[in-house]
């Protein structure tokens, strides 16, 4: 097991500096987050990324996940989404996922993780299933040939909210290729305690995110211990 830091809380540093401060702080990973000032798959070509992965694996870190959740084209940065009704829009997230399992096979990243997508209030749940399963299909043999994971996050109010939802997708799917990025903070929100709820999933865990939450069940990120999250029980899974 790998204790990494996400660059998700370094938004205003570049991402050189991130990498030097993380590491600084003890930790053997870092997720870097797809999208600016971090790692927007759209400079794939443009930068340096031999360049890059020296300067991570020499200050003693190895790349635990890349995060591909937020493109931030629109408002809603959950858009565009794979569910959409558009094809163009779908096309968008597929092409943004394409691009960014090849950076994580340049930098020796064995995963991404990726949004289920939504919420959308006038499709039914077969069609939001049905593009989900159809923007997949294009993306699959890619991260099958690089050996690459795309890990489904799930999150309140999207397809994938718990447990039930993405098991029911993951099975669907069934693809080596597939498998679960493993938020606590998220769980909890849903309703769900996180232990009972990693002990259900860990056959398709894959990389773990952790944050607290307060009592009410809000979702809104805490630091580890500043909420009701009971750590103790999870890391004794």
């Amino acid at each position: 097991m790998i204790l990494g830091y996400s660059t998700n809380a370094f938004v205003n540093y570049p991402l050189p500096e991130a990498i030097v401060t993380i590491a600084q702080m003890g930790f053997k990973g870092i997720e870097i987050v797809c999208k600016p000032p971090h790692l927007p798959p759209l400079d794939f070509a443009d930068r340096n990324f031999a360049e890059l992965k020296a300067r991570i694996e020499s200050n003693g870190l190895k790349v635990t996940n890349l995060n591909s959740l937020t493109l931030f084209s629109e408002k809603d940065h959950h858009l565009p989404a794979w569910i959409q009704s558009l094809e163009e829009r779908r096309r968008i997230r597929i092409d943004h996922t394409l691009r960014c399992l090849r950076l994580a096979s340049s930098l020796g990243c064995r995963n991404i993780s990726v949004p289920s997508g939504g919420p959308f209030r006038n499709m039914t749940r077969e069609e939001m299933e049905a593009h989900f399963h159809a923007s997949l299909e294009p993306v699959l043999p890619l991260a099958e040939e690089l050996g690459v994971q795309i890990l489904i996050e799930p999150e309140p109010a999207l397809l994938a909210e718990n447990g039930s939802h993405v098991t029911g997708l993951l099975r669907e799917l069934a693809s080596a290729a597939i498998g679960l990025n493993f938020d606590a903070g998220h769980y909890f929100c849903a309703g769900q305690d996180p232990d009972q709820a990693f002990q259900e999933m860990l056959e398709w865990i894959g990389h773990v995110h952790l944050e607290d939450i307060a009592p009410d069940r809000t979702h809104k990120h805490l630091i580890p211990g500043h909420g009701a999250i009971d750590f103790i029980a999870l890391f004794n899974v």
